[in-house]
C-alpha cells in the first residue's frame, strides 16, 4: 500500500509584505548562520575518525539535509511569490490582506485576516486566502451575510467590520 495522494489544488502565490519578510529572514538565517554552524560541527565530528559509528557526524549530516531541503523550498517559494504591498482601491470590500470582524448566530465576534497560505496562524487569526471561509468572504461588504460549509455543518456569519493595515 503506497502513500500516493492525488495532487491538490496549488496554493496561492500571494503573500503580505510582513509574511515575505519573515520567510526571507528565515532563509537568510538558515543559509548564513545555521548552515555554517552545522557544517563546522560535521567537519569536527568527521575529524574524530570512524564515521559509521559517530553519532555526532550522522546527526550533523541529517541536520544539513534538513536545512538544505528547507533552503531549497524557501528559495523556490519566495521566487514564485507575489508580494501584495498596496491597499485595494475599494476598501469597503474584503480582499487579500483585509481584517474582517464577523459575528456568528450566537452574537460571538471573531476576527480574521486573509493572508497567503505560507503565513497562516490560527492563534493570530490569520487564515489562508485558499480557506473556504476566506473564499466566502471575498468581495463581500459590511452587513453582508456569509454562508460557510464547515465539517460540523453550515455556519452563517455577518460581517461587522472590514479594515486594512498599511504594510
Amino acid at each position: 500500500m503506497g502513500r500516493w495522494r492525488p495532487k491538490g489544488k496549488p496554493a496561492s502565490k500571494y503573500i503580505t509584505a510582513e509574511g515575505y519578510k519573515v520567510l526571507n529572514d528565515e532563509l537568510q538565517y538558515l543559509w548564513k548562520v545555521k548552515r555554517p554552524e552545522v557544517t563546522q560541527a560535521v567537519q569536527e565530528a568527521a575529524a574524530q575518525g570512524d564515521r559509521s559509528e559517530n553519532a555526532e557526524y550522522i546527526y550533523g549530516k541529517k541536520q544539513l539535509r534538513e536545512i538544505d531541503r528547507r533552503v531549497r523550498f524557501l528559495s523556490k517559494r519566495l521566487d514564485d511569490m507575489t508580494v501584495v504591498d498596496r491597499l485595494p482601491e475599494d476598501q469597503s470590500k474584503v480582499f487579500f490582506g483585509a481584517w474582517v470582524e464577523l459575528e456568528n448566530e450566537d452574537g460571538k465576534l471573531e476576527t480574521y485576516r486573509l493572508v497567503g497560505p505560507d503565513e497562516t496562524d490560527a492563534r493570530r487569526g490569520y487564515i489562508s486566502i485558499d480557506a473556504p471561509l476566506a473564499r466566502a468572504l471575498l468581495k463581500k461588504q459590511v452587513d453582508d451575510e456569509v454562508e460557510v460549509r464547515t465539517p460540523v455543518g453550515e455556519r452563517c456569519l455577518f460581517i461587522n467590520r472590514i479594515w486594512y493595515q498599511e504594510s
